[in-house]
Parts: C-alpha cells; structure tokens; sequence
C-alpha cells in the first residue's frame, strides 16, 4: 500500500527556495526518489539568468553523490528525462518582491500551477536581510498563489516571540530600527572606502552586538527570528507550519548513510580536533548538543505539510532534534571523537598519522581564558619577541600557534552558547505529528539512533569521506 506521503506528494506542484543548500538538496532528492509522480518542482536558485541557474543546479546538485542511489535505480537517461520533465531550476532572489522574478509568462504559470511552497532559504551574513525580510516576500510570493495550500518555513529560532518581543525581555524589538542601522552603517563603510573583508567584519560584529543587546547568541538566529515574526504577522488564512531542526549533521540513513556537504556545526571542532589543531576547548561535558541528521528533517517537513496543507489559518510549529527524546552530551561527542581518531587517525602532510590526546575541556570562559594565556598566550609573545630579534629562525613556530589559538578562540566563540546551555527543547507537537502520521519511508524519530554507531560509524566517516575527500 502506497504511504499517505507518497499520495500526497503525487501531482503536486512545489516551490523550493534555498537550492542548492544543504537541507534542500536532500528535501529534493527525497520527493524525486519516492514519488516520480510529483507534477512540478520549481527550484529557486541564486543565479544571473536561466542557463546559469541550470549549470549551478546541475554542477551543484545532481552531480552530488547525494543522488547515486536515484542514479543507480534509475540509470542516467531515465533520471535525465525524469528531472527534464519535473525539475525547473529558475533565478532568483528572496531578498526582493516577487522573488526577483521579472518573467510575466512564468510568475503568471508558477502562480496558477503551486501547491505548496517550502523557504529553506538562509544567510549568516547581516548585511544581507535576506533571514529578515526573505521569509515576508515568500510569504506575499505565496498569497499570490491561488492553488497555494501551505508554506513550509524552516526556522532556528528557540521559542515563538511576538512581533516586537526580545528574547531576553528587556525593551522592544524595532524590526524596521534594526535594518535602518544596518543600512546606515553599510553607507559609512563604503563611504570609508573600507575594502570588502574590512566591511564584511564590521558588519558581522554589528550583528553581533545587536543580537546580544536582544538576548540572541548570534546574528543568524536573531535574523531568523525578525523574519519568523513577520510571518506570524502577515500571513492572514494561509496555512504556515515553522519547522525548526537544531544542529544538522550527516544523513542517518537515506539515500544513504553518511553524506554530508560543508562543515556544519559542531563539525568544525570534531575536524580541528582530529587534526590535532585543538587541544583545549570550553565547554561543558553534561551539556546537551542537539543533533538532528538532515534526513531525518527532510522527512518530517514532507509529514508536516501533509497533514497541514489546506487547513486555513493555521500556524504550527515543529521542534526537530534529539535532546528531548534521545540526548547525546558533549562529553559523550568528545569521547567518541577521541576514540574514533585513536584507532583511524587523520594523516599529515607529511603522510604520517596525526596523534590526538584526550585534550583538555573547561567548563567556564574564565577557565578557558586562564588556561590560553598560560599554555598558549605568553608562550606566543615570547616567540614573536623571538621573531623580531631572529626572524630567520621561528617565523613558522610563531605563526602555527598564532594559527591554532585564533581557531580555538573563534571556535569558542561560535559555540560557547550551544556547549554551555543547559536545555533541551520541548518536541511534543513533533512527537504528535510523529504518532498521527507513523510511515516507515518518512521516518524521524530519535530515538531510532544509536550515537555510539552514528557518530563512529557513520558521521565522523562521513566528514572524511564527503567534506575532506580523503
């Protein structure tokens, strides 16, 4: 018997915005592998013109390993033919009014033809506002759409704020306020003549100070949050389900286990530890790290906009992680990370294995500050003092640690929220959604991972395999 999922994907026609991301890629490759059925999907893509929102679709997605598994079951021409037919790769851009489309012809088709319409579309960069006002222009993109049954937000934010609220509660949140600033300062930069990098990093402290001033860790969760507020104001009757998944790591099992694109998250501490580049680190080891595998969220927002699509007026949200239901700590990742890169260490440049310890974790940012400039600060002074006088003789020495603390302080930095926090998020509504649609091809329940397995098994290898391609 067919799954209600299977059913519900056949003739329908979807707008993906946030090709060729990471989480899309996979929501694509899942609907076109279990449902050749699909009547159209329209693939937003960031490109100048037609063609090369074609190249990048196809250079960026379907040359990925991501779709061997559909390449092998279908052999190359049946898959060409098939993506001939449903995929339509299109420019544009969130950022502006009706997606940055400018083709009478073809917004007149898309809006007569969607179904549903899924924004996957995200930036960590706050001069763009594309997390603020991107989720609004889909939003009135989506109201244009008479056939429009749902829109499908994918969110990081922790819990659901009203429109001017503040996460730490103190003052109001000007949505407009906080774009005028970026704005203004955008206009002094350049005036400045600043170069690209200068103007890049002082529009990612501004962020930064702005969301901390708010009660956010980061700016990118403080822009997803502006842009969840607005869609909470303006989306009137249109269905909306908010999926929010936590730290997205490698597929856990389809198409297959393993695959992974980028370093995300806390990856970039599992691979600058196994590197031997990090020997220390802050963090607490009883801290929860929320992990979701990618197919796992692929899985739940296809169950969610099943069950959603067509209801007027509704708004829902979903909480997709593991903390609640199968929590895996910070000591425990170390441990694993530590015993994996013990017994299959990384090699060097010099094609000799890079030996790992169990390094050190500190548990407070005092400790941690104490600890660098003890083991790694003055040391570091010493050898520039060196370096001036002999400059010949430790200009490396000095310019590796110099290397290796900046990736720890920054790493620190990034993180020092999620290793330290104290949470675990409520999934009760994913948990019903989980109960009302059980369907064994759209699974996502966490408590199906063993993370012993997963992480040994199947991520750590996976990052080696897809991200460092050794």
């Amino acid at each position: 018997m067919e799954s209600n999922c299977v059913q519900f994907l056949q003739n329908k026609t979807i707008l993906v915005t946030g090709v060729p991301g990471f989480l899309a890629k996979v929501f694509v490759e899942k609907i076109l592998r279990v449902q050749a059925k699909v009547k159209k999907l329209y693939l937003l893509l960031r490109a100048a013109d037609n063609e090369s929102a074609m190249q990048r679709f196809r250079g960026e997605v379907m040359e990925k390993d991501l779709f061997r598994v559909l390449r092998n079951d279908l052999g190359d021409e049946n898959l060409k033919a098939l993506v001939s037919e449903k995929v339509f790769p299109i420019p544009g851009d969130i950022s502006v009014d009706n997606l940055g489309l400018n083709d009478y012809d073809l917004l007149q088709h898309m809006w007569s033809e969607i179904d549903i319409i899924v924004n996957v579309a995200a930036t960590t960069n706050f001069d763009e506002s594309i997390n603020t006002f991107g989720p609004l222009n889909v939003l009135n993109f989506a109201k244009k759409c008479v056939k429009g049954q749902l829109l499908l937000h994918v969110s990081t934010e922790e819990k659901t704020i009203s429109m001017g609220e503040t996460l730490n509660g103190h003052g109001k949140l000007d949505i407009h306020t906080e774009v005028d600033l970026m704005k203004q300062k955008l206009k002094e930069l350049q005036k400045q003549d600043c170069s690209e990098e200068e103007i890049a990093q002082s529009m990612k402290d501004l962020g930064m100070s702005r969301a901390k001033l708010h009660g956010w860790p980061n700016t990118y969760v403080f822009t997803k949050s502006m842009g969840e507020m607005l869609l909470g104001n303006h989306k009137e009757n249109l269905p909306l389900v908010i999926i929010r998944p936590t730290m997205i790591t490698s597929t856990f099992s389809e198409p297959f286990p393993g695959w992974i694109e980028g370093l995300r998250t806390i990856d970039s501490v599992i691979v600058a530890y196994g590197k031997g580049r990090l020997k220390c680190f802050l963090a607490d080891p009883n801290s929860v790290l929320d992990l979701i595998p990618v197919d796992m969220v692929a899985n739940a927002m296809v169950t969610a906009a099943a069950i959603h699509a067509g209801k007027s007026g509704s708004q829902t949200v979903y909480h997709v992680g593991s903390s609640c239901k199968n929590p895996i700590t910070f000591g425990q990742l170390h441990d694993l990370a530590a015993r994996y890169f013990t017994k299959s260490p990384l090699v060097g440049r010099d094609d000799s294995p890079i030996i790992v310890s169990k390094g050190t974790i500190l548990t407070t940012m005092a400790q941690f500050s104490f600890y660098m400039t003890i083991r790694y600060k003055l040391p570091l002074q010493m050898l520039r003092l060196m370096n001036i006088i002999y400059p010949w003789r430790n200009g490396n020495n000095y310019k590796d640690l110099d290397r290796k603390i900046k990736l720890a302080m920054r790493l620190v930095e990034l993180y020092r929220p999620y290793v330290l926090f104290k949470g675990v998020f409520d999934d009760m509504n994913t948990e019903r959604l989980r109960l009302k649609r059980k369907d064994s091809l759209f699974e996502f329940d966490p408590k199906s991972i063993d993370w012993d397995i997963y992480i040994t098994n199947i991520h750590i290898p996976g990052i080696i395999t897809y991200v460092l391609k050794k």
